[in-house]
């Protein structure tokens, strides 16, 4: 049995991405929007200059995914990112595939010569803030806030 692994996704995975999508989203009580997520999901993989975005398998399923994208922040000096999803299904978490997907993530930043790496992780969320704050991320002061420039319609 080989043992999980980390690929970058490709178009074949995008039904299961949705899935594993639905799923993340439901457990943090976000509103999922199945078009928009798609066709993200697509111009993710279409354009590299927008980010990576990998699977997560094991046992020959898809179990999870992370999602990084890129920036630029003259704060930051150049060129920053975004650990902008990291998702692990309920029966696969706590077995290191966390970890390696933030690893990964890293690597790929430095390998990018990103100068800074950010991410968003729910206040309620203890597991999520251990793995994090063993990967090295700190918290600050700021706030992250958002307006979204969409229309809160997704048939819109």
């Amino acid at each position: 049995m080989v043992g999980p692994e980390i690929r970058y996704a490709t178009n074949d995975d995008e039904q299961e991405l949705l899935a594993l999508m639905r799923q993340y989203y439901a457990e943090d009580g976000y509103v999922f929007h199945e078009n928009r997520a798609n066709r993200a999901v697509r111009q993710l993989l279409a354009d590299r200059s927008l980010g990576r975005l990998w699977v997560i398998s094991a046992e020959g399923k898809i179990v999870g995914y992370v999602v990084l994208t890129l920036g630029f922040s003259l704060e930051y000096l150049g060129l920053d990112a975004f650990l902008d999803e990291l998702y692990v299904t309920p029966d696969w978490r706590g077995k290191g595939l966390g970890m390696r997907a933030v690893r990964l993530v890293e690597d790929t930043c430095r390998a990018l010569e990103v100068n800074a790496l950010h991410l968003e992780v729910e206040r309620d969320k203890a597991e999520a803030h251990r793995l994090y704050e063993r990967a090295g991320f700190e918290r600050h002061n700021g706030y992250l806030m958002t307006k979204w420039l969409i229309p809160a319609d997704p048939n819109a």
